[in-house]
């Protein structure tokens, strides 16, 4: 624990990725094996579950730092994150802990079943003996909330250089839904066991948004273009006379699409298909709202089958009778693509992305300008020649995502952030005029810098009309252009309509609140953009 909490303050005091890199490897390369592989569970997102209510674990601290309960929700206030709230406040013991990381770990495991009195004894208990780190990442773990700012592909280097591997080999390996409970360090990452394999992903090859000038691309003759569908990324396994179907953030899914059980009879065994699971009818995609009807969803009703239809559109094919296509061209990928799509009844749910066909950047500019009309956000570009790489590599492969919408909104409503920003009013509402009336429509959190940040908390805080629980009403003065990806028909809003992703843009300080956009503009949007405008 002392060692992984040690390594935990290393990659919190730099910003530098080869520092971050040579912490991970020195770790990686003192450990033991459970304890790496633990590590790596925790800092691939597999953290473990909350242990104890956030009410009980506050109030234990207060105890334990013999402070009021006042004074430390003060603290937390101010501080903004609570594991560092009582690792801050209860005084520290330079001795730390010598448990393994691993062994830790179990003990933490054993006492979900404990009632709350044994909890606390053995939470209290670890807070006297650790350090600041270990106390820190110690609860990290027990709120569920374990976040470190360190990326994956980071971790994938220092063990492919430890282990003296092949980074691509090793991102393979941590793909899928492993737990260190039901494996070893050995298992996962040394084996060459296809068995233990069986419905395991490739690492999905994902593109840059197009940044240089068409002259840098090179001929239109050394591209291809598809439109970027607005569904979810997902890969299709079909191994074993078995069926997995995983989406891009390496969950499994399989359960939320049962149409896709059909494909153990058409596809065969030893395929591994990318694509885009998305919502399909009378041949044209449905716009993403729809697809929101499955999203977490395991029973699948006839009902939801019948309004929300999901197809594959297949794009690209990494495995083929058992075979690694990846390092082949994707002109030969796409030629073996198109031979599976052409089974007799496999496109009823698994169908061929269509390549668009262009000449000239030109062509391809007016293909992108239709995109929204076929319920695409945009253009993909990919060189034929293309190998399939593993994460995010510059060069072969871009998206031109059409340009956002845009609206220019009234803030009406602030509400403070969390975390660092626990402090700072950083979540914002949005309204448009509807007549003379504001009418809320959007939120937004992202988009300001820290510098605008402080100054909208400034007006925030001068210039509030009323308070409703831990929201402000202010005066209707500040401007921002929010960009936007979608819009649909909501009847739970009362502006009847949902933004997907809105952000702000830019803040309108040439503008007053009267110059703000109205519902009409909005409405004018879903008459074009959307598959159910609201009625006037």
């Amino acid at each position: 624990m002392k060692q992984f909490a040690a390594l935990i303050e290393a990659l919190d005091r730099t910003n530098k990725t080869g520092e971050k890199t040579d912490a991970l490897a020195e770790y990686f390369a003192k450990a033991a094996p459970a304890d790496c592989l633990r590590a790596v569970a925790l800092l691939s997102g597999r953290k473990p579950k909350s242990l104890v209510r956030s009410s009980m674990l506050r109030q234990w601290a207060a105890e334990t730092a013999g402070v009021d309960q006042w004074l430390f929700e003060e603290s937390y206030h101010v501080v903004g994150d609570m594991a560092e709230t009582i690792a801050l406040l209860i005084p520290h013991n330079t001795r730390g802990s010598h448990t393994g990381l691993e062994a830790f770990m179990q003990q933490l495991i054993a006492l979900r079943n404990a009632d709350d009195e044994e909890k606390k004894q053995f939470i209290t208990q670890c807070w006297r003996e650790f350090d600041y780190y270990e106390k820190f990442v110690f609860n990290k773990l027990i709120t569920g909330g374990f976040r470190i700012g360190v990326a994956q592909q980071l971790v994938v280097r220092a063990l492919a250089r430890v282990l003296n591997m092949n980074e691509a080999a090793v991102s393979h390996r941590l793909m899928g839904n492993w737990q260190p409970e039901q494996t070893t360090f050995e298992a996962l990452l040394l084996s060459d066991s296809q068995s233990d394999r069986l419905s395991q992903p490739y690492p999905f090859c994902l593109a840059h948004a197009l940044d240089v000038p068409f002259d840098e691309l090179g001929p239109p003759a050394l591209w291809q273009a598809e439109w970027k569908w607005d569904g979810i990324r997902g890969q299709i396994v079909r191994r074993g006379n078995e069926l997995f179907v995983w989406s891009r953030g390496e969950e499994l899914v399989t359960d939320m699409f049962p149409e896709f059980k059909l494909l153990l009879d058409l596809l065969p065994d030893g395929t591994v298909a990318d694509g885009e699971i998305i919502p399909w009818k009378d041949n044209r995609p449905l716009p993403f709202h729809v697809m929101q009807q499955r999203n977490g969803r395991k029973n699948i009703t006839a009902k939801i089958l019948k309004e929300a239809p999901i197809v594959f559109l297949a794009y690209d094919l990494l495995e083929h009778e058992g075979n690694d296509l990846r390092q082949l061209p994707l002109s030969q990928r796409r030629a073996l693509l198109e031979k599976l799509t052409a089974a007799e009844g496999i496109e009823r749910v698994f169908k061929l992305s269509p390549q668009l066909y262009f000449e000239t950047w030109e062509e391809a500019a007016a293909l992108r300008s239709n995109a929204r009309q076929e319920l695409s956000e945009g253009l993909m570009l990919k060189r034929h020649d293309s190998v399939y790489e593993t994460g995010r590599k510059r060069g072969s492969w871009w998206k031109w995502k059409v340009d956002p919408f845009t609206v220019d909104a009234v803030l009406i409503y602030a509400q403070r952030g969390h975390g660092r920003r626990a402090n700072l009013y950083t979540d914002y509402t949005f309204a448009v005029w509807d007549g003379e009336t504001l009418v809320p429509f959007a939120k937004a959190y992202s988009g300001l810098t820290d510098e605008e940040i402080r100054e909208v908390d400034a007006f925030v805080k001068r210039n509030t009309v009323d308070k409703f629980g831990p929201v402000r009403s202010v005066k209707a003065e500040l401007v921002f252009e929010l960009a936007f990806e979608g819009i649909n028909p909501s009847p739970r809003h009362r502006s009847g309509v949902a933004l997907r992703f809105p952000r702000i843009s830019r803040w309108r300080k040439d503008k007053t609140a009267g110059d703000a956009d109205t519902i009409a503009t909005l409405r004018t949007l879903l008459k074009l953009y959307a598959d159910k405008p609201v009625e006037e």
